[in-house]
C-alpha cells in the first residue's frame, strides 16, 4: 500500500513524515555507527587470519565450523539468562563495553607483542610431526590473538547487528513502519560501509612499509569512539523518544513491561523446531550463510595467491568493502525500496539466492576452467588468477549488495506478524544460532571435502562445491514460497500503516 501525500521521488527516497524524523534520525545514525565499526572489523579478521605465519584461508572453515559457532551458541545461551535479570538497555550497553574493551586491548596489549605470544617453535613442531595438510588446523593454536579477534568481529555481526539493533528496531515497530524505515536503515549500512572501505585502505597504504600495529591501533581508535557514540543514542532514543507513544506504545503492541524478556536458548530452538514459519525463516538466514561462504573461501585463497602482504591484501579487501557500500546504497534508494513498496515481499526474497547462486556457480566453473581461460586472459592482457580474483570480488560484492538491499529487510519484515514470544525467542535463535549454522555448515562441508581430497588446500575441490550450492537455492527459493503462502507477507492488509498519530 503506497503513503499517500508523498511525490514520485519523495516516495521512493524518503517516505517519512516529519514527526518521524524525531524517531527515525537516532536510529539511523545507530544503525550507521554498527556498520561501520562491523566493517573495520571485518577488514582487519580477514587480514589478520589469512596472511599470518602458517595461515591461509583454509583457516577460516575451521574457525567458522568448530570455533565461531560454540562460542555463538554460548553467547545466545549467556544472552538467554541475562536477559531474565536484566533490562535490555542494560544488556545492549554491556555487550557494547564488552565488544570495545576487547578491540582495545588486542590492539594496544596483544597485537603489538604477538610474536613474542605466539607459540611458532611448538606449532612447527606439530606440523612436522602431523604433516603440512593439516597445517591450517595448527595455524589456529599458532596465532591464537588473531583468532580471537576473528571469533569477535564475527559476533559483532551476529550479536550487535541483528540481535541487538534489529531486535530493538522489530520490537519498536509495526509492518507498516517497516515498509518505508527498513530500506532507509538498511542504506544507513551502506553508508558506512562506503565511508569504512577509503578509511581502511588510507591506513593501509599510509603504513604498508611499517608495521600493521599502526594500522589497527588507529582504526581500533575510530571504533571505539563510534561504539561509545551508539551507547549514546541507544540511551536517547529510550530517554527521549520511546516515551512517546505515538512511537512506542509497549501495552498496545503486548511488551513486557520493564523491558525484561524471559528467553532461554532451548525455548528459542524449540520454537523452530514445532514452528513452520519459523523454521522457513531458518532456512532462509542458514541458507545465505552456507551458499556465501562455500564461494567466499575459495575467492578469498586465490586472493592471497595474488596478494600475499598484509597491507596489499588489507587494501584489496578495503577497496571491495566500499564498492559494496556504493552499490548497495544506489540499490537502496533507487531500486531496492521501490521493488519491496511495488513488486511485494515474495519477488523481492527471492532475489537474492537467485543472483547469489548464479554468479556463485559461475566463480567456481572460471576456477575449474582455469587452464582452459588461459588464451582468453592473455588476449586481455590478464591472468587467470587475476580474472578469477576480479570475478571472485564482483561476486562477493553483488551478493552483499542483494543481502543489504533485499535479504536483511525482507527478513526482518517476516518477524513483524509473529507475537511477541515468538518474535523475541525465534529471532534470538535463528539470528545468532542460524547464521551460524549457515557458515558453520559450509565450513564443515569444506573440511570434509579437503580431508577427502587429501591435499590440505581449498583449492582442490571447487569442482564440488556446485551441487552444495546448487540444492541450497533451490531449498531457499522453496522455503521463501512457503513463507509468503503462510502469511500473505504482500497482503494489502498486512501492509497498512499506522494513520491513528
Amino acid at each position: 500500500m503506497e503513503e499517500t501525500g508523498f511525490g514520485k521521488w519523495r516516495q521512493r527516497l524518503w517516505p517519512i513524515r516529519r514527526f518521524e524524523l524525531r524517531k527515525l534520525l537516532p536510529l539511523l545514525l545507530m544503525k550507521f555507527f554498527i556498520s561501520f565499526n562491523y566493517a573495520i572489523l571485518t577488514c582487519l579478521k580477514d587480514t589478520f587470519i589469512v596472511t599470518e605465519k602458517g595461515s591461509g584461508a583454509e583457516v577460516i572453515p575451521v574457525l567458522k565450523g568448530w570455533i565461531v559457532l560454540p562460542v555463538a551458541l554460548i553467547v545466545t545461551l549467556i544472552y538467554s539468562k541475562l536477559s531474565n535479570h536484566f533490562k535490555r538497555s542494560t544488556l545492549f550497553n554491556g555487550i557494547i563495553i564488552f565488544f570495545l574493551g576487547f578491540t582495545l586491548i588486542y590492539a594496544f596489549v596483544l597485537y603489538p607483542y604477538k610474536e613474542f605470544l605466539s607459540p611458532h617453535a611448538s606449532a612447527d613442531f606439530l606440523t612436522e610431526l602431523i604433516g603440512q595438510k593439516y597445517s591450517h588446523w595448527i595455524a589456529i593454536y599458532r596465532n591464537w590473538m588473531q583468532t580471537l579477534f576473528f571469533v569477535v568481529a564475527e559476533l559483532w555481526g551476529g550479536v550487535v547487528i541483528f540481535l541487538l539493533f534489529w531486535g530493538f528496531v522489530n520490537q519498536i515497530s509495526l509492518l507498516g513502519e517497516a515498509k518505508r524505515f527498513y530500506t532507509l536503515f538498511i542504506a544507513a549500512g551502506d553508508v558506512a560501509s562506503l565511508s569504512a572501505g577509503p578509511l581502511a585502505r588510507y591506513y593501509a597504504l599510509k603504513y604498508a612499509h611499517t608495521e600493521f600495529t599502526a594500522t589497527l591501533q588507529w582504526l581500533t581508535g575510530y571504533a571505539v569512539l563510534f561504539g561509545l557514540i551508539i551507547m549514546g543514542l541507544h540511551w536517547w532514543i529510550n530517554k527521549y523518544v520511546l516515551v512517546d507513544k505515538r512511537f512506542f506504545d509497549p501495552v498496545k503492541m503486548g511488551l513486557p513491561i520493564g523491558g525484561k524478556t524471559k528467553l532461554s536458548l532451548w525455548e528459542g530452538v524449540k520454537f523452530i523446531a514445532s514452528s513452520k514459519y519459523l523454521r522457513c525463516l531458518a532456512v532462509m538466514v542458514v541458507s545465505y550463510g552456507l551458499a556465501i561462504n562455500l564461494v567466499e573461501v575459495s575467492w578469498k585463497a586465490n586472493l592471497k595467491l595474488a596478494y600475499p602482504n598484509p597491507s596489499d591484501y588489507q587494501a584489496f579487501i578495503a577497496s571491495v568493502t566500499t564498492m559494496v557500500g556504493l552499490f548497495s546504497l544506489l540499490i537502496a534508494f533507487f531500486v531496492g525500496g521501490g521493488i519491496i513498496r511495488k513488486v511485494g515481499w515474495h519477488f523481492s526474497a527471492q532475489i537474492t539466492p537467485v543472483i547469489v547462486g548464479a554468479t556463485g556457480l559461475v566463480f567456481l566453473a572460471l576456477i575449474i576452467a582455469k587452464d582452459w581461460i588461459s588464451p582468453l586472459t592473455a588476449l586481455i592482457g590478464l591472468s587467470p588468477l587475476i580474472l578469477i580474483v576480479t570475478f571472485g570480488a564482483f561476486q562477493n560484492v553483488i551478493s552483499k549488495v542483494v543481502k543489504y538491499s533485499f535479504f536483511d529487510p525482507t527478513k526482518e519484515m517476516a518477524f513483524i506478524p509473529l507475537d511477541q514470544e515468538s518474535k523475541v525467542k525465534g529471532k534470538a535463535a535463528i539470528d545468532v544460532v542460524g547464521s551460524r549454522l549457515g557458515k558453520s555448515g559450509s565450513a564443515w562441508i569444506q573440511l570434509g571435502l579437503i580431508e577427502l581430497a587429501g591435499t590440505g588446500s581449498v583449492l582442490s575441490i571447487s569442482s564440488y562445491l556446485f551441487p552444495f550450492i546448487a540444492l541450497t537455492m533451490i531449498y531457499w527459493i522453496y522455503s521463501v514460497r512457503s513463507l509468503n503462502r503462510q502469511a500473505s507477507l504482500d497482503s494489502p492488509k498486512k501492509l497498512e500503516m499506522e494513520t491513528s498519530s
